[in-house]
């Protein structure tokens, strides 16, 4: 005679295996989705690194021109 307390585990076993496929795949397919968006960030992130260094140019060429106008002033 089948023991029922073990058709019943392993109805369990079965589902849970079920379950942990499922949860698999997705975690697959979420970290292609990562990727793909971490891919299309890279040209993003390169954009905003060259504003950054432009916006440092800018702020040293302009602090640099003030203290050559000021120098010229005082010096008149």
């Amino acid at each position: 005679m089948e023991n029922p307390h073990a058709e019943r585990q392993a109805v369990l076993l079965d589902r849970i295996l079920k379950n942990t496929a499922k949860c698999t795949e997705a975690i697959l397919e979420i970290n292609a989705c990562l990727e793909s968006t971490v891919r299309a960030n890279s040209q993003v992130r390169t954009a905003a690194d060259l504003s950054a260094k432009y916006r440092r140019n800018v702020q040293y060429n302009l602090e640099m021109t003030k203290t050559a106008v000021d120098d010229s002033t005082s010096s008149n």
